[in-house]
């Protein structure tokens, strides 16, 4: 099973690559895929993730053009982050499993699209961000909605969970946008900060923040220290803020002690 997500992934991945592309390039999802540089239709046999792009030496057949390394990353991690969801979420005899793994699946396809565009561009893909919350709120209401009886407290429906969470994480980095005046944070970063609100819910938001900026200020102090960036550099702060969303998710399924320490 794990093999079959991790496949699944590398395909996902690929069309992922796809998107975040023409996104920026302004371009139809449904054409076929080709070569930025010749604008050449990339053979079938050219597009399976990560083999083609070790297989042409990553170089396009036709033209040569150097294949940015973007791609088989993309798709490996992609690939990753699907086994990993499928572990630790699917259960083959639990309906219920299917839908939860489904929503990670998606939600966690949007968020790298995002990690991915942000990385490059410095900037959060508004469209996709509102597609993921609005997908996190349709499954909320149907997790709710089959598990209602069985409650004891409003916090533990995901609806309201998520959205307390969305509140703070994107009220926080919307104050921080608005004091700097952009220059700390962007208000991208706050929108972003909602959906990944939505995704962990209350109280693990705080997690997911503590482990981003933590992740963020150590890899900031790498580039400086490898002369990549100075202080005054902006960076990207979606890939790490995506990052803490999906260790706070995966985390506890792998060490379960973790979410009897910190009540996750």
């Amino acid at each position: 099973m794990l093999i079959i997500f991790f496949i699944l992934g590398l395909i996902i991945g690929s069309f992922l690559n796809a998107v975040v592309y023409r996104l920026e390039a302004v371009e139809s999802l449904l054409e076929r895929s080709h070569c930025p540089h010749c604008k050449k239709k990339v053979r079938w046999f050219d597009n399976v993730p990560v083999i083609s792009f070790i297989l042409l030496s990553a170089r396009c057949r036709d033209c040569g053009e150097k294949i940015s390394w973007q791609y088989p990353v993309v798709e490996f991690i992609t690939g990753i982050v699907f086994a990993l969801i499928g572990n630790y979420f699917f259960n083959l005899v639990d309906f219920s499993s299917w839908a939860l793994t489904a929503y990670y699946l998606v939600v966690f396809s949007i968020l790298l699209i995002i990690f991915v565009y942000d990385f490059k561009y410095m900037e959060i893909p508004m469209l996709i961000l509102w597609i993921g919350v609005a997908v996190s709120l349709v499954y909320f209401l149907y997790a709710d909605w089959q598990s209602f009886s069985s409650l004891s407290s409003i916090l533990e429906l995901r609806t309201i969970s998520g959205i307390l969470g969305g509140l703070v994480a994107g009220g926080f980095f919307f104050f921080l946008a608005a004091y700097s005046k952009e220059t700390w944070m962007g208000y991208g970063d706050a929108y972003l900060g909602l959906l990944a609100g939505l995704v962990v819910g209350w109280p693990n938001i705080w997690g997911a923040l503590m482990l981003s900026f933590i992740i963020g200020a150590l890899i900031s102090v790498g580039l400086i220290a490898v002369r990549k960036k100075t202080m005054k550099s902006q960076v990207p702060f979606a890939p790490f803020l995506i990052t803490g969303v999906f260790l706070m998710v995966i985390l506890p399924q792998m060490f379960p002690m973790l979410a009897v320490l910190f009540d996750f």
